[in-house]
């Protein structure tokens, strides 16, 4: 579905990634890890190609991104990004249907409108339909944006989604709820291509595990071959206690005390 070649990216003189290679696929869920600054938005930006690569290249279904119509690309990958404000007030429902525009010209199809209705139930925002988007709670607004995203790419059975910390602002309920979607949606044939900063998130949910420091590849496989303490102590820069945790393959992460 994607795949990324020898990957750079700079600014002047620095350099911000460094010759990533990698592919994403389809029914799988692809979790970013990294600490502040270590390039995971600057990468998730040149894979749905808000930004272009200094060097290398991104395939998207076998053919270099940068040729692709955007009204095409639009119908096949969805994007959630980290900030999401507005200036002009929107209903949710308005808003949800945002995400169904690339799909019609000037009217929403009974199809548009089934959708929408469909991809609120499942987030489970319908009862704030008719409410003002800028009246929401910052968690009520991140799940707004996750049903905008899912609506654009809802008929696209293997189409790609990018979520840029898709449980920013969300109570522990909410996470768990987003994460579990997100899950399911690669369990159905979507690609899923996800930033988050909780390692026992990614180790959950996630197929594999792209684990970057300095926008350099520390580790990538799946969450049994990467998450290790060596592979956390060289990205985090913080030792950890892994405990094995009943129910799950993966160990539980747990930071160790910092001495002060």
């Amino acid at each position: 579905m994607i795949e990324a070649k020898q990957l750079t990216y700079r600014i002047g003189k620095k350099e911000l990634l460094s010759n990533l290679s990698f592919v994403a696929r389809p029914g799988e869920m692809l979790a970013i890890l990294g600490a502040n600054g270590a390039g995971k938005s600057t990468l998730m930006k040149l894979l749905c190609r808000e930004m272009s690569a200094s060097s290398g290249q991104v395939l998207f279904r076998g053919k270099d991104i940068q040729g692709w119509k955007i009204a095409e690309l639009a119908k096949q990958r969805g994007v959630l990004a980290q900030q999401n404000t507005l200036s002009i007030s929107f209903l949710v429902h308005e808003l949800v249907m945002m995400g169904r525009y690339p799909h019609f010209d000037h009217q929403p199809a009974a199809t548009d409108i089934e959708i929408v209705k469909q991809v609120m139930e499942e987030t489970g925002i319908s009862h704030l339909s008719g409410r003002d988007y800028n009246t929401l709670s910052g968690g009520e607004q991140q799940r707004v944006q996750l049903s905008r995203v899912l609506a654009q790419v809802y008929d696209c059975k293997d189409a790609c989604l990018f979520l840029d910390e898709p449980t920013n602002g969300l109570d522990l309920l909410y996470q768990q709820q987003v994460m579990e979607l997100a899950h399911q949606l690669a369990a159905k044939g979507y690609c899923v291509v996800c930033i988050l900063h909780d390692i026992n998130f990614a180790s959950r949910f996630a197929d594999q595990i792209l684990m970057l420091k300095n926008g350099r590849m520390v580790a990538i496989g799946s969450p049994l071959e990467v998450i290790n303490a060596k592979n956390i102590q060289e990205t985090f820069s913080i030792h950890v206690k892994l405990m094995p945790c009943e129910g799950y393959d993966c160990p539980l992460v747990i930071p160790a005390m910092i001495q002060t």
